[in-house]
């Protein structure tokens, strides 16, 4: 697969070096050709230093690794050579004191696809900190990672959860693009546990056997039970 990043920070490096490590040609797209340039070279023979445009000309995919704020006018300036294409959204509209920016409007992902109309915005990996995603892969008391998803486009979901599945996480489906914004208030919330309180956020939620009520007793528990 043709992948297009835009930006050459953090997220942008950790995602790229599995989709490399997977085969995947990537481009790497940014402002700052030095910073670009290092990010290629790190990143191996697969990956190539270019502009912000070339970037998104070049993938099939296309990786918005922008923090929120710049991408929806980065994504607009791009939105012609964009058309028709894939638009990863990773980005978490979350500010001072843990608020989440978007309360009265569009999502961040809502925002790239208004930016640039013809794309399939796709909102991913945005639950968790790049060293999260630096991990190979990221498995936890022996699960792999779930990384929820959202977007309206099947085709576009296909490809990204096979971009998931080659960080070696397992999607979720999340939704349609309308959805994005649960994940990104999710993110607020976890971040604000995390950082805020120093809560463990995954303690949160019940197992999934409890997760819609009562658990139903096994009939073998229930005859234990009688004894």
């Amino acid at each position: 697969m043709r992948i297009g990043v835009l930006g050459t920070g953090n997220m942008a490096g950790a995602l790229a070096t599995h989709w490399v490590r997977a085969g995947h040609d990537v481009v790497i797209g940014g402002r700052d050709v030095r910073k670009t340039e290092r990010l290629a070279t790190r990143l191996g023979s697969n990956a190539k230093p270019a502009s912000l445009r070339a970037a998104a000309e070049f993938g099939q995919v296309v990786l918005a690794a922008l923090p929120f704020g710049a991408g929806a006018s980065v994504v607009r300036e791009l939105r012609a050579v964009l058309d028709g294409k894939v638009l990863i959204d990773c980005s978490n509209p979350v500010g001072p004191g843990f608020q989440l920016l978007t309360q009265s409007g569009l999502s961040a992902a809502q925002q790239l696809a208004a930016a640039a109309p013809g794309t399939h915005v796709v909102k991913a990996f945005n639950l968790c900190h790049e060293d999260v995603w630096r991990m190979t892969p990221p498995i936890f008391d022996e699960r792999p990672l779930a990384v929820p998803v959202c977007g309206d486009d099947e085709t576009a979901l296909t490809l990204v959860r096979q971009l998931v599945r080659h960080v070696g996480c397992e999607p979720v489906a999340g939704g349609g693009l309308e959805r994005a914004g649960l994940l990104e208030a999710t993110a607020a919330l976890f971040i604000g546990l995390w950082v805020g309180e120093g809560a463990d956020a995954q303690a949160i939620a019940p197992p999934l056997a409890y997760a819609t009520g009562p658990r139903r007793e096994e009939p073998e528990e229930t005859a234990r039970a009688l004894r």
